[in-house]
């Protein structure tokens, strides 16, 4: 019986470290499909003379890193996930902190990119253009 559980925890390990190697292919290659996708884009944007705001150019970046992101986090908590050592638990924390971190930036930069505000108006001003619109609407 301790040989058939030896030969199957060894399977597991074997299938997941397998695994791991997959997931992590997949994240490196949306951060070089991001990248590929970010430089055409900036190539044509600059050939066309549209504009000089990057900021489109680099919200399709910040999309793909971050999935890839999301990726990579994954694979280290799959690799941790079967044999955990208190070692590799550290390593674990300290890269989720710092990927969970590069994704939160990135997405809060994305929404601002997303979302810009109207240039000149003011706080009051928009609150007094939202105070309207529902006063309009009626009850």
């Amino acid at each position: 019986m301790p040989e058939t559980t030896s030969i199957v925890e060894h399977n597991v390990i074997l299938i997941v470290g397998w695994v791991k190697l997959a997931i992590e292919v997949l994240g490196a290659t949306l951060v070089t499909v991001g990248v590929c996708v970010a430089i055409f884009h900036l190539v044509r944007t600059m050939a066309s003379r549209q504009s000089d705001d990057f900021a489109p150019t680099r919200l399709i970046l910040a999309k793909y890193l971050s999935l890839a992101l999301e990726f990579q986090l994954g694979a280290d908590i799959l690799g941790t996930a079967v044999s955990p050592s208190w070692d590799q638990l550290g390593k674990l924390a300290a890269v989720a902190v710092i990927r969970t971190g590069l994704n939160y930036f990135l997405m809060m930069e994305m929404k601002a990119q997303a979302s810009p505000k109207q240039p000149g108006a003011s706080q009051a001003e928009t609150t007094n253009q939202d105070d309207s619109a529902k006063m309009s609407d009626g009850p």
